[in-house]
């Protein structure tokens, strides 16, 4: 059962990993009953419409989570197979136990705690990561181990917020911190939401690693919240984009800034939803 917002604390955030967040099997139950349908299909199609298959295909998914998109994959092209790595349990097991309903499916997963993984080098023609989590310096460990899997003409995909997502959270933070005098939280704040790619920089990145023939999809998404309350106690934002931000920023006392979040959220949308812009960017490609 979720928290009540009355029991709400950011001290209940899942710390966020690259290879998926460590969910306990309630957070597992809610992420896949309520995460994925809401949020994480948004970037589950972004990845599909870039896919390119030329045959059986071997795909490797790192931060697979509970296996969304997985039976999408290998449906794809006819005797293809895929290996996900998530550092979850938790979730790994509800996606074993999808895949057991699924007839000729080769599908495998394994837990992973950090790069390089244990999945062989130079074995895959795919490389798929949905809404990794982390900086500058997590997105390159990600993108090394893609390249590092894939063998030549392989295809990497990801798909992850951009720059300019979660602009309203922001606003929100960086007002907080102004009216609590509380410069180190608004310093946070800013670097958090400059440490998201921007499409130039995510092409660039990726270069920077070894692939070439990149392309990037930007599609604009708005979340909507039928009032302030449901903000924080939504499980997207509770699973996901909360925890984020508290891993960007580095700040252990976040308690004051969610409930003026929610404060602020009910005064100034006291007569409309509450909506919250996501820029999906979505890259693709090719290991040289």
């Amino acid at each position: 059962m979720m928290e009540t917002p009355e029991e709400f604390r950011a001290s209940s955030f899942p710390r966020p990993k690259m290879l998926g967040l460590k969910l306990t099997p309630a957070e597992v139950a809610i992420l896949e009953t309520f995460v994925v349908p809401r949020y994480l299909e948004k970037f589950g199609e972004a990845a599909l419409n870039m896919l390119l298959f030329g045959g059986p295909a071997r795909i490797a998914h790192f931060g697979c989570r509970s296996g969304y998109l997985d039976r999408e994959l290998i449906e794809s092209a006819e005797g293809s197979s895929l290996v996900g790595v998530d550092a979850s349990l938790a979730a790994l097991e509800l996606a074993r136990n999808k895949a057991v309903g699924l007839k000729d499916a080769s599908l495998e997963y394994h837990v992973g705690s950090g790069y390089p993984t244990e999945l062989e080098a130079e074995g895959f023609s795919h490389a798929l990561s949905l809404h990794p989590i982390g900086a500058e310096r997590d997105r390159l460990d990600l993108f090394r181990e893609m390249e590092r899997v894939l063998y030549a003409g392989g295809q990497a995909l990801v798909s992850l917020p951009l720059r300019g997502s979660f602009q309203e959270i922001g606003d929100l933070f960086r007002e907080y911190a102004l009216k609590s005098d509380q410069a180190e939280f608004g310093r946070a704040t800013e670097g958090a939401m400059l440490s998201r790619p921007t499409l130039e920089s995510l092409s660039e990145e990726l270069e920077a690693v070894g692939f070439d023939d990149i392309d990037v999809d930007v599609r604009q998404v708005n979340l909507s919240f039928e009032h302030a309350r449901s903000v924080t106690d939504d499980p997207v934002m509770r699973l996901l984009v909360l925890p984020e931000f508290q891993a960007f920023m580095g700040i252990p006392d976040f308690d004051g800034a969610l409930q003026y979040l929610t404060e602020a959220i009910a005064k100034y949308w006291s007569h409309r939803e509450f909506e919250l812009g996501v820029v999906i960017g979505t890259a693709s490609a090719r290991k040289v």
